[in-house]
Formats: C-alpha cells, structure tokens, sequence
C-alpha cells in the first residue's frame, strides 16, 4: 500500500477473520474487530489459584506471598 502523502511503501497485514488488508494499528482489526495476532498467554496451562492464600485484612483482596500481601503489605495471621 502507498502513502498517499510521500508515495512511500506502507507495511500492511492481512486480517485472517475478514480477508481485508489492513494497517497494523493495533492488536485488533479496525474493520472487523477479530484479534490479529494470537496472544502467548492463550498458550500457557490455566493459572492455578487452588493454592492461593487471601489477605487476612476482612477488607482487603490481596493475595498473600512470602508471608505478606501483595496489595496492603500487611502480614498475614492465619485465622484460629
């Protein structure tokens, strides 16, 4: 594809979903909204929360690690 300005080359991908060829703008074709390029995390085993332990602060949602949480940084105290 032309510039249309400066006459340059302009690199351009084809999106799989609708056929179109397409400026690289973003992870998402602009014309059809499916996803151009295949994202590495949909590739990974699913994340395993089983083995989380959450804040021991009843109003905080952090996850504890290394015996603090990692939102509040409180210590944690297992409930009795």
């Amino acid at each position: 594809m032309l510039c249309e300005r400066c006459a340059n080359e302009i690199k351009t991908i084809r999106c799989k979903a609708c056929d179109s060829e397409i400026l690289p703008l973003g992870d998402y074709c602009y014309l059809c909204g499916a996803a151009l390029y295949k994202k590495a995390e949909d590739e990974e085993e699913p994340l395993d929360l089983s083995n989380r332990i959450l804040c021991s602060d009843g109003t905080c949602i952090g996850v504890v690690e290394n015996g603090v949480c990692k939102l509040c940084g409180k210590p944690y105290v297992p409930e009795e």
